[in-house]
């Protein structure tokens, strides 16, 4: 071999050599070039810095949170479709929900939160659906009755007949931090049981999704990640690294329905008194505070001659609501509520999402350069103080009997794909036709019944003769003819 060849090469790695102890050496604190300074963040090595991020063990929290994440599969009729522009393609891609003749099938995903088989999920996955079926992890299927639903924060309850489910527990959204790891799980594009990972990339986010909708009193503080969400993931858990629940996956930003970098989840803490409420009283009990608000931007510090960019602008108050009744005043910012900071029009509606009509709250602001905390009582929308706490779930009664949806395990037993159970009988219709107490509605007029919701449609507005089929709780056949005025 050339020795110059030789030479040259081993030339070559001395100065690299070199080079790198220099530059070593000119990030290091004792060696620092005159003028220049060494952050303290920076007395760091990259081994030093890598050893310090933990080891998230994905493994587990995938063992702990997918049987607790559901399949959820809707029949939605054609009839009852919303005609137009819907803003959900926006985020699911062009033709999500959209009319078409003949029963619908969309699917979407649920999280179960209790052992007794509470389940909650999107309100867009199982509005207007006239059955919603559920599929567990380990296959187990039934159908599911909805408690209740929020278009406001696009939120739904379910529940299904079981017990002793793997579900849940709730953790706490207020405590994520922008960069840390969270895990996405759900069913998209019917791929059950998916699990993706990602970082919480921001919080807080408003993408006016819900207000495109009509929501008057839409609420939108989304957690904001980078873990894949596609079609089929709407109500889906968020998990974080402990295996707890922070987030219920609701939308993702793309321009073809498919995933591009950013999906969106509902706070697990917004969720909290949602759920509780749709399970208590079957609608949300939502307490109003009675502002315009508005973010403050430079451009409007400088227009109100604001001293802070920080806090929520007040443009307008409602006469007689319960900000006015507490002394808010048109161009107040609102900077804390109960003593939790708001810098965002979206963090101001969460705050008060979660208390209920008649509730008192504390309210700090600056007016005209000089803090204040006055105490507001919350209103209903209606503008009541006391909180009606009346159950509207509707009476599951039809011509005079009372009817309940039928569990899985007496499907099953009877080898039925669809039924609804008459529990009692009062004095109408039903018991003068003689049909017994305990008979099973499979059909009426030949469509099949899967849930009360179906009776009560089937014979809404119904003249003339009507058939019901069915089988008796020994599981014999038999058929009525009822003829309604």
């Amino acid at each position: 071999m050339n020795i110059k060849k030789v030479l040259g090469v081993l030339g070559i790695a001395v100065l690299g050599g070199l080079v790198a102890l220099g530059v070593n050496r000119f990030f290091s604190e004792d060696s620092a070039p005159e003028g220049f300074q060494v952050h303290e963040n920076a007395k760091f090595t990259l081994a030093e810095k890598l050893a310090d991020v933990p080891n998230v063990d994905f493994v587990s929290v995938a063992d702990i949170s997918t049987p607790a994440v559901v399949h959820i599969k809707t029949t939605i009729r054609a009839s009852i479709r919303s005609q137009g522009t819907n803003p959900f393609e926006e985020f699911f891609g062009p033709g999500f929900q959209s009319p078409q003749r003949g029963p619908q099938q969309a699917t979407g995903s649920g999280i179960i939160i209790k052992k007794d088989g509470y389940i909650v999920t999107n309100n867009h996955v199982v509005e207007n659906a006239s059955k919603v079926e559920v599929v567990l992890d380990d296959k187990r299927t039934y159908i599911a009755e909805v408690l209740g639903t929020d278009p406001e924060t696009d939120l739904a309850l379910l529940k299904i007949e079981e017990d002793n489910l793997m579900y849940l527990n709730m953790g706490n959204s207020d405590d994520l931090k922008v960069g840390e790891w969270v895990v996405a799980v759900g069913n998209p594009f019917n791929l059950t049981s998916t699990v993706t990972a990602g970082i919480v990339s921001a919080k807080g986010r408003n993408i006016n999704l819900l207000r495109q909708r009509g929501g008057e009193y839409a609420i939108e503080n989304f957690i904001q990640t980078d873990a894949a969400v596609n079609p089929g993931n709407s109500g889906g858990a968020l998990v974080n690294t402990s295996g707890e629940l922070v987030g219920i996956n609701t939308a993702i930003a793309s321009q073809t329905g498919s995933y591009s970098g950013y999906s969106f989840a509902i706070p697990i803490n917004l969720a909290k008194k949602i759920i509780g409420d749709l399970k208590e009283y079957g609608e949300v009990k939502r307490a109003i505070l009675g502002v315009r608000i508005q973010d403050i931007t430079q451009e409007l510090a400088n227009e109100k001659e604001l001293q802070s960019l920080m806090g929520v602008y007040i443009p307008a108050v409602s006469e007689g609501g319960s900000a006015d009744k507490a002394g808010v005043k048109e161009g107040d910012v609102i900077t804390h509520i109960n003593g939790v900071q708001v810098d965002k029009s979206s963090e101001l509606q969460e705050q008060i999402s979660k208390y209920h009509p008649g509730d008192k709250v504390e309210i700090g602001l600056v007016r005209n350069g000089k803090k204040k905390t006055l105490s507001a009582t919350l209103l209903s929308k209606d503008g009541e103080k006391e909180m009606n706490t009346e159950v509207v779930r509707d009476e599951k009664k039809v011509l005079g009997a009372e009817i309940e949806n039928l569990s899985r395990d007496e499907r099953l037993a009877l080898k039925l794909k669809s039924g609804v159970k008459i529990s009692k009988l009062g004095g109408g219709q039903m018991k003068q036709k003689g049909i017994p107490s305990g008979f099973i509605i499979t059909h009426i007029d030949k469509s099949p019944m899967y849930t009360t919701k179906d009776v009560e449609n089937a014979l809404e507005g119904k003249s003339g003769g009507v058939l019901i089929e069915g089988v008796t709780s020994d599981g014999h056949k038999e058929a009525y003819a009822i003829r309604l005025d």
